[in-house]
């Protein structure tokens, strides 16, 4: 899943996204207020990390903005303002949590997957359609009750088309899931990883919409 990550200490910054991205996050970067408004107001992230000291404009202003503009992603507000006035001001502008620095990283990615599963209407961390069940924090996938080895794509790719089942996804919007700032993206991409999906899951499972995208099927087609 591809998110916002807003802070401006440079060294922890760098940290987070690095092992964020060992964790199957996708993840952009900004390092000032503007910016990260700029950024919730123009993309279509699955949720948001954003610290409250930063530079330009605070947290806080960039977090009632976006709310008041309707954008209703996911905002974890990661600080070091650990005041229980500060985290009800946070919590009462608009953040969907709240976590004082420093976080421990396996944390901070289980309650980022918890903010977006629950943005999804899903209540836990396996995700199921058909005989195919994905699992967010193993990180596996089994089908008809075994293993299924998946590449860190195929299996962004998967959590996606499943977070979303019976919604179809363009293949812009599929890009925009796994990759991030400065990735290159080969313009075929996403037709490979969904043409190994269906090789490796079943092809009932993911059909094409023609001239629109790709839909996962919650059931088996009736035969």
């Amino acid at each position: 899943m591809r998110i916002l990550l807003a802070e401006d200490d440079p060294l922890l910054g760098d940290g987070l996204r690095a092992g964020l991205r060992q964790l199957d996050f996708q993840v952009d970067w900004v390092r000032d207020g503007e910016a990260a408004e700029r950024e919730l107001r123009a993309e279509p992230y699955a949720a948001a990390v954003l610290d409250l000291g930063l530079p330009l404009k605070d947290g806080l202003p960039v977090l009632a903005a976006v709310r008041q503009a309707g954008i209703k992603l996911p905002i974890l507000v990661l600080t070091a303002r650990d005041g229980v006035p500060d985290r009800i001001r946070g919590l009462d502008v608009g953040a969907d949590d709240y976590v004082v620095k420093p976080v421990d990283l396996h944390e901070l990615a289980a309650r980022l997957r918890a903010l977006i599963r629950r943005a999804h209407g899903l209540p836990q961390e396996r995700l199921c359609a058909q005989d195919v069940e994905l699992d967010l924090a193993a990180h596996t996938v089994h089908r008809a009750g075994q293993p299924v080895s998946l590449p860190s794509r195929e299996f962004a790719l998967l959590h996606a088309l499943m977070l979303n089942a019976g919604r179809v996804l363009s293949r812009e919007q599929l890009e925009q899931h796994l990759y991030s700032w400065g990735q290159e993206v080969e313009s075929n991409a996403i037709e490979v990883h969904v043409h190994h999906l269906r090789r490796k899951l079943g092809a009932s499972l993911i059909q094409t919409v023609r001239g629109v995208g790709y839909v996962l099927a919650r059931d088996k087609p009736a035969r």
